[in-house]
Formats: structure tokens, C-alpha cells, sequence
């Protein structure tokens, strides 16, 4: 037993070294990062969260991912309830087709769409827009979401449907009231994914934006310079950068753990 609780504990530390190594290169210099290997900061400086808390460029990063990413969980999630629904409870023709369809979307890489949506929202007035990024996202995120409810809407019987239609519901408030809250695990899991794709996908997101939309990934790449990357700006960025995903998987871990078992994820 004790073997096992080494074997867990190096395990857990090797996933974290990653994590704590950029850390640490957040609070050091470019200057320090090159110079050689050290496990703590010899100069320990804010410098570099200073520049990302000051500079507009930096901390809009922020504001411009979190908006979009919120935006397109939103829509993902709305689109995808109906569907899902329309999926687990009916039979059509080509019902099986057409969700296997879905989920060529997902597996299609981004860069194969990213021409095509920028002609797109540059001719319609939507380049440079929030809604622009959300919206190229959903092509992923909505037959994901889709896959996920599914499963979940599929481990409630019918019987719920037939109960509450007797009992004088209508559709739309049964579906509101009664069914979404008995999937609440599922729609957290999808809605977990949804956002975690849009937070991290870079491509698009640079692609279709600009200046007024710019997302913190593609800020990130102004880092370079003639004379190098600096480091410990980019470390420091990409510190923050890993917040606001561990505060989703805080509060959907539950959920997470639930799709696990259920098999649909």
C-alpha cells in the first residue's frame, strides 16, 4: 500500500513539474532563464506581470478570450440541447448518418476552415468581432456537445417525457424545468469542453481577428523579437493563461467524473 502511495505521489509530481517550472520562469528574467538552470528565481522580479496588468494590449488578451469563449459555450450549449434531444428521443432517415456527420466536423482540423471563414466574415462585416471566433468555434464544440448530451439524455427513460406531457406540461417548459436539470451533469461536461477547445485553440482565433478581438494566445506570439523571445513575459503570460481553465474544472469536477462513468467521455 505504501508502494502504491510513492508510485501516486512521483506520478502527481511529475505531472506538476511542468506546471511549477513556468511558474517559476514567470518571476525570473529572460536574462536569468538563459543564463542556466536554477529550481527557484535568483532575482525574483513582477516585472513581467506588470508589463500584462498595465499594457492594454496584454490584459485585453484576456478580456477578448474570456468574451468569446463565454459567447460560444453559451451557443454551443443551446444549439446542441435541442439536437441532442431530437437524436436520443426520435427516429428519422439518415438519423445515424447525420450524426456521424457531426462528428466529422470535430475530427477536421481548424486550418482547414480558416480560410474559408475569414473570406466569410470579412464580406459580411464580422472580421475582428467576438462573435466571429465564437461562432468558427461552434463548427467544433456544437457536434461535441451534440455527442456528450446525448449519451446523458439517453440514460433517461421516456417514461419522464410521457409522465410530464400527461401532467399538463408543454414541451418547452418541460424540457426547461424537468428534463435539463436531470442532465445537469451533462450539460456541465459538454459545457467544460466547449469551453476548454475554444480557450486554448489558437489558429482561428488569430486568424479571424485583429486588433479589437485579439485573443491572449495570439498576443502571446508578440513576444518574439529581433533579439530573442522574452521569456519570462511569455512564462508569466502563459501562468495567467492557466487560471481560468482550473477554475472551470473546480467547479465542474463533479460533472467531469460523472461523464466518465457514464462512458461519453
Amino acid at each position: 500500500m505504501q508502494k502504491r502511495s510513492l508510485v501516486t505521489i512521483a506520478y502527481i509530481l511529475f505531472l506538476l513539474l511542468p506546471i511549477y517550472w513556468l511558474v517559476a520562469m514567470s518571476f525570473k528574467t529572460t536574462n536569468e532563464i538563459l543564463s542556466g538552470f536554477s529550481l527557484f528565481p535568483e532575482t525574483f522580479t513582477l516585472a513581467n506581470y506588470a508589463v500584462i496588468f498595465t499594457d492594454p494590449t496584454w490584459y485585453m488578451g484576456y478580456v477578448n478570450s474570456i468574451i468569446y469563449v463565454t459567447l460560444n459555450t453559451i451557443i454551443s450549449i443551446a444549439v446542441a440541447l435541442p439536437a441532442a434531444y431530437a437524436f436520443s428521443r426520435y427516429r428519422f432517415l439518415g438519423d445515424k448518418q447525420l450524426f456521424f456527420w457531426l462528428l466529422t466536423n470535430r475530427m477536421a482540423p481548424a486550418a482547414v476552415f480558416a480560410l474559408p471563414f475569414f473570406q466569410l466574415y470579412s464580406s459580411v462585416g464580422l472580421f475582428d468581432t467576438h462573435l466571429a471566433v465564437a461562432l468558427a468555434h461552434c463548427l467544433f464544440n456544437i457536434p461535441l456537445a451534440v455527442w456528450i448530451l446525448e449519451g446523458f439524455m439517453g440514460g433517461i427513460p421516456k417514461e419522464l417525457d410521457e409522465t410530464a406531457y400527461v401532467d399538463g406540461y408543454s414541451f418547452p417548459r418541460f424540457f426547461v424545468t424537468i428534463f435539463i436539470p436531470s442532465i445537469k451533469a451533462g450539460v456541465g461536461v459538454a459545457a467544460f469542453f466547449c469551453f476548454m477547445f475554444s480557450w486554448v485553440e489558437l489558429l482561428l482565433g488569430k486568424t479571424l481577428t485583429a486588433v479589437a478581438a485579439k485573443p491572449i494566445a495570439a498576443t502571446m506570439t508578440k513576444t518574439a523579437s529581433n533579439a530573442g523571445y522574452e521569456l519570462g513575459l511569455l512564462a508569466a503570460a502563459g501562468t495567467l493563461t492557466i487560471i481560468p481553465g482550473a477554475i472551470v474544472i473546480y467547479f465542474v469536477r463533479n460533472y467531469i467524473a460523472k461523464g466518465f462513468a457514464m462512458g461519453r467521455v
